[in-house]
């Protein structure tokens, strides 16, 4: 995931409680989080100890790329930078001083692509940033041939989601192994010799 206190995820396409609770016993590292298209109290029963419910969490969202708001024109003082690296693209807008205001990134994996990792910078919010780098994505993801998008969307920026041209398209929730479970890692139970 290429965040430190994030290594890899889980993404629960079928929300199924058996298959939750098999992932959630199975993962032992804090840095993997589950993310299940569920409402959060359905999640929260499904768990083992030692999960707690991430905030934040409210939507599986949906778009056509070519279909999303244009990139609207930076305000004063801010830059643009885009890049392309290992199959994602990523975009970030930079303060007048070079600080972070501003990012996001999108992968596209033939006809779909993937939004992750929006946000703005709270001195930066209210200024139209967002819809700039969503219009960007959008504008890669469409010249990359991506027909469909889906993105998490936390209930604050499902706000901006909307107002570009996304659809809330399945709730979702997320939880994580809490840092001071210290519960021993399973050790899986040998098979007798002869059985399979």
């Amino acid at each position: 995931m290429g965040r430190p206190h994030e290594v890899a995820r889980h993404v629960v396409t079928a929300a199924d409680e058996a298959t939750v609770r098999t992932l959630a016993e199975d993962t032992t590292a804090c840095g993997i989080p589950l993310k299940v298209f569920v409402p959060a109290p359905t999640l929260k029963a499904w768990l083992p100890p030692g999960w707690a419910l991430l905030d934040g969490h409210a939507a599986l969202m949906a778009a056509r790329p070519g279909a999303v708001e244009a990139p609207p024109r930076l305000p004063d003082g801010y830059r643009l930078h885009r890049w392309d690296r290992a199959g994602v693209t990523r975009a970030v807008v930079r303060a007048a001083d070079g600080s972070f205001a501003a990012r996001g990134q999108i992968a596209v994996t033939g006809p779909a692509a993937v939004v992750d990792q929006v946000e703005t910078h709270p001195a930066h919010q209210r200024r139209g940033l967002g819809r700039v780098v969503m219009g960007t994505l959008a504008e890669a993801a469409t010249r990359q041939g991506a027909r469909a998008a889906v993105l998490a969307a936390t209930e604050e920026g499902r706000t901006l989601y909307e107002a570009v041209g996304w659809q809330a398209v399945a709730p979702l929730s997320a939880a994580a192994r809490e840092a001071g479970d210290s519960r021993p890692t399973p050790t899986p139970t040998p098979t007798p010799a002869g059985r399979r």
